[in-house]
């Protein structure tokens, strides 16, 4: 666990770790590629560690080169492997990612049921139903499900997503990808992480274009094997995280390496609640020194929608909020089980929050919150902790450092390095 207690206003500049979010597709889309790909700013988090073990174990190569542990490289195997370790898929989210590699591979894909945080369902209809354009067969039982490839199938695959998933985007650009076959999505998500992924294929040749309503693929006219090099973007939820614990704590810092889009509708957030913020050439600074809090209510609502705030993003705004004057309101459809562990934990810390139901609060600020024992039950509840642990009077202990670490390798020690008052405390 790590102790946080009340800090100085935050100052300096500190780097992100490339994006969980986005090195977890990108992964896959190297396995579907068939050729080698050199990953670089890939972070050391838990969840991309899974990842690669679920590589090796259905027969990729993955190796990092000694004189840069961030770059990943993977390389197809022409030795057929069993079925990835179901225990290992079941502990990250992100194992559907695999399913178009895997059947490009070896024609047939077995996993189990998502893991990873517990914030609701994670349903695969959308997914499933992607495969089925592409004539796949999909079964299912209590354990998991099993995706069959088609054989042959030419021409373009037109589908039409019912709301934007991130995950379903990726899965029919990737099953694209595998089958050689033009790609006509409708109602795309557009987030960085899926933009991310086109913008890789587009080095292989792959022809792309996207509105806010389509999004569509043409296969390159001529096939390589040559080597390919691709870059995670930096991790906007983590500059986010950051850039919330400056502005709570007051403090004036640069926060390096993410993208000025990827992190706009945090940086809108802040400056309506009157902390300066401004991104640009890869810079997110905060001045929070000069922040004139301007009681306005803010108004979190996450959204899959081009321009939207990212349901990551809406956790460390309610641990900022929590001290601003304003009512606030904070509703989170897409991810419904996320409250549910966040308010009991914020409720410990002495914070008084109106559940207006599973998935929407409402609370008034500023309130003053104290120190008390409380647990990272998934990944955005302990980044939120820690930013509530810098204002609380006295000590707050934050357990479950094991889920945190799934999507940050050491956020705890880039918030030491701007000057939080933070340790950690071996039992």
């Amino acid at each position: 666990m790590v102790a946080v207690r009340p800090s100085v206003p935050l100052t300096g500049a500190v780097t992100v770790d490339g994006s969980k979010n986005a090195a977890l597709p990108l992964l896959a889309a190297a396995a579907a590629m068939h050729r080698p790909i050199y990953l670089s700013n890939v972070p050391a988090n838990t969840d991309v560690e899974t990842m690669l073990t679920l590589l090796q174990q259905a027969g990729w190569h993955a190796a990092r080169p000694v004189s840069d542990p961030h770059t990943t490289v993977i390389l197809p195997s022409d030795k057929p492997q069993p079925d990835p370790d179901p225990e290992v898929a079941a502990r990250i989210r992100a194992s559907y990612y695999l399913v178009p590699a895997l059947l490009g591979a070896y024609g047939r894909a077995r996993l189990p049921w998502p893991g990873g945080c517990a914030i609701g369902q994670r349903g695969m209809e959308q997914h499933f139903k992607v495969y089925e354009r592409f004539g796949d067969r999909t079964t299912v039982d209590d354990h998991g499900y099993v995706v069959e490839a088609a054989t042959g199938g030419r021409g373009t695959v037109s589908i039409m997503l019912p709301f934007r998933s991130r995950g379903a985007s990726i899965a029919a650009v990737l099953r694209a990808v595998v089958a050689g076959r033009p790609l006509r999505l409708g109602q795309p998500n557009l987030s960085p992480e899926v933009l991310s992924v086109v913008e890789a294929l587009k080095t292989a040749g792959w022809e792309c274009r996207i509105t806010e309503s389509v999004l569509t693929l043409q296969p390159p006219r001529s096939v390589t094997d040559d080597t390919l090099a691709w870059r995670v973007p930096g991790d906007k939820i983590e500059a986010g995280t950051l850039a919330c614990a400056v502005a709570v704590s007051g403090g004036n810092a640069h926060i390096v390496g993410v993208r000025s889009d990827d992190v706009a509708p945090l940086v809108s957030a802040l400056r309506w609640l009157g902390v300066p913020a401004e991104a640009k050439d890869g810079t997110l600074a905060v001045q929070a020194e000069d922040a004139q809090p301007t009681s306005r209510p803010l108004r979190a609502i996450a959204s899959l929608s081009p321009g939207g705030l990212d349901a990551d993003f809406e956790p460390p705004l309610m641990a900022l909020a929590l001290t601003l004057p304003g009512t606030h309101l904070f509703s989170d459809d897409i991810n419904p089980g996320r409250h549910g562990n966040l308010l009991p934990q914020l409720v410990r810390l002495g914070a008084t929050i109106d559940e207006l139901s599973s998935t929407q609060c409402r609370f008034a600020g500023p309130q003053q919150l104290t120190g008390a024992g409380v647990e990272a039950t998934d990944i955005r509840t302990g980044s939120a902790l820690l930013i509530a642990g810098l204002t609380a009077r006295g000590v707050t202990t934050l357990g479950g450092l094991e889920q945190l670490r799934r999507g940050h390798a050491d956020l705890p020690v880039k918030l030491h390095a701007l000057g939080a008052d933070i340790c950690e405390v071996i039992p």
